[in-house]
């Protein structure tokens, strides 16, 4: 196994201590019986704290490093600033509201436009997942690869499908679900973006796609999915998927077929 460098040692220390919140508070918010008001902000006293605590080890090891999260700073131009931490301090916001135990935190670093280490930290199965540019990618000691599978009727696909206030993919993502669906052995809807382009790297799944995403929710992943051998595109021509959030990722046995289903 490739010995973690201390950028990714640090990164893991935020993680790890992050985590520990987020699984205390986890554990409370099954016990809660409040109105959706008063779950709503528990759950964001959880982001914001699990977020305080990543930003505070980050800093501390780093201070030159610019900040990017989505509760401080999510507005900031990626591009002004040559190095950044990109921090989603807990990807699955929807399913830890709603006691399910499918939820991480990811981070990454992005020096001139590029992403070059990430990890995604699932803290209720203590699975971490982490990458660095031309070192692979892994899953707690264990290195990791995309599945081999070669043909879209064999593959296990996931994705996040578009909600109230997202009326204008609706039509679109329909069409391509049925396009996909039509021509895979099976779609999984998990609801934790992060946890999707790691467990594409993992070779849980075969691909993944999903429209309007964060660049938080995705920068670690997308790392991960290169290091471990796959391919990550963007569904629709011409853009960047690190800033429209269209983005798909495979094994490269499977492009073509994939981006044959986005076509509508």
């Amino acid at each position: 196994m490739a010995l973690k460098t201390p950028i990714i040692n640090i990164m893991t220390k935020a993680a790890y201590k992050a985590g520990n919140i987020l699984i205390k508070d986890f554990r409370e918010i099954e016990n809660l019986q409040v109105s959706k008001k008063g779950i709503g902000d528990f759950v964001t006293s959880a982001d914001l704290n699990s977020e305080k605590t990543i930003i505070k080890i980050l800093e501390k090891a780093y201070p030159e490093i610019k900040i990017i999260s989505e509760e401080t700073n999510s507005e900031i131009n990626l591009n002004n600033h040559e190095k950044k931490w990109i921090i989603d301090p807990l990807d699955g916001t929807l399913n830890f509201l709603h006691g399910l135990p499918h939820f991480a935190i990811s981070i990454a670093l992005m020096v001139k436009e590029e992403i070059i280490s990430g990890i995604i930290f699932d803290p209720i199965k203590d699975e971490l997942f982490w990458a660095e540019k031309g070192v692979g990618a892994f899953l707690n000691d264990t290195r990791i690869r995309v599945s081999g599978r070669r043909h879209l009727k064999d593959a296990l696909v996931s994705t996040g499908i578009p909600w109230k206030g997202m009326e204008s993919s609706h039509k679109n993502y329909l069409k391509i679900l049925e396009n996909i669906m039509k021509n895979s052995s099976g779609i999984r809807r998990y609801g934790a973006a992060a946890l999707d382009l790691a467990y594409v790297a993992a070779g849980r799944y075969d691909a993944f796609w999903e429209f309007n995403l964060k660049t938080w929710d995705i920068a670690a992943g997308v790392l991960l999915v290169k290091e471990a051998g796959g391919y990550v595109g963007n569904i629709n021509k011409n853009e960047n998927y690190l800033y429209t959030g269209n983005i798909y990722a495979c094994n490269n046995n499977l492009i073509d077929e994939l981006e044959s289903g986005f076509i509508t």
